[in-house]
């Protein structure tokens, strides 16, 4: 049974999430509810508490204010949020787990399941917690292209730079993230969900089974067929149906940063 508590400044938003949640999600015990940040640190005071569903937009302080008090805690944050695209973005990409309202009972029911594992096996790593939630909050309050991702790892969760991947594989069900430090890093989603979080000025699908950083192409030609060379000597093929992407979008970037 985990103890939680919901912090959301909108009536209405509180009282379904708690009918939601007492509906569908027989683990959770709420604690206690709170309309305000200040609310909620009084909450995390005197109660021991597991997980907090977090709104990021409230009156006074925001969401991310909370987090000092939250990082004194085990506690694991999944925010709830009606942000726009662009913030969803970036949501996705840094947070640990979110829901988009209006909130979705499958969404909910597979974020309550994360959330319990992460309490049973301890795997949540405070300092990339931490270090990912700093980052989303950069990225909501200044607007700014995505700079880092927060992926799941066996341990944990590891925030990566995004310079740092070379190129992403898709495998079955499963995406396989190359570093340019040779390391790879298998998360259990598909290319396609990587495909719509990442900065499409910096990464493009070449194939139905690669995603490439358009920073480490070092070289492109076409014999037998359309190939990209990266900067570790990789080479990867590039469909004929996105070939004129390709074209398009290298063309963009290589005059994008010669300006700079």
């Amino acid at each position: 049974m985990l103890k939680a508590i919901i912090v959301d400044d909108e009536e209405f938003a509180r009282s379904s999430l708690y009918f939601l949640l007492q509906e569908n999600c027989p683990d959770i015990h709420i604690s206690g509810i709170a309309k305000s940040v200040k609310e909620a640190r009084t909450l995390l005071a005197t109660h021991a508490v597991d997980l907090i569903f977090l709104d990021i937009a409230m009156p006074g302080e925001n969401g991310f204010e909370l987090i000092p008090d939250v990082q004194q805690s085990n506690a694991t944050v999944i925010f709830t949020t009606a942000y726009d695209q662009y913030a969803l973005k970036a949501i996705k990409a840094n947070a640990i787990d979110y829901l988009l309202k209006p909130i979705d009972i499958d969404d909910l029911k597979d974020a309550v399941n994360k959330a319990s594992k992460h309490h049973k096996l301890n795997q949540l790593d405070k300092q990339s917690r931490t270090e990912s939630l700093k980052n989303l909050e950069h990225d909501l309050n200044n607007q700014q292209n995505i700079n880092k991702i927060t992926l799941p790892a066996s341990q944990g969760y590891r925030v990566i730079e995004l310079d740092d991947i070379l190129h992403i594989e898709a495998d079955s069900n499963y995406s396989v993230f190359n570093l340019v430090n040779k390391e790879k890093i298998t998360v259990s989603k598909v290319l396609k969900d990587f495909e719509e979080i990442l900065p499409e000025n910096r990464f493009l699908r070449i194939h139905k089974s690669s995603i490439v950083n358009l920073t480490h192409v070092k070289e492109y030609y076409n014999k037998n067929g359309l190939t990209v060379a990266l900067q570790n000597g990789e080479t990867i093929a590039v469909s004929r149906r996105r070939a004129g992407d390709f074209y398009e979008k290298i063309k963009s970037y290589t005059i994008k940063n010669s300006d700079k």
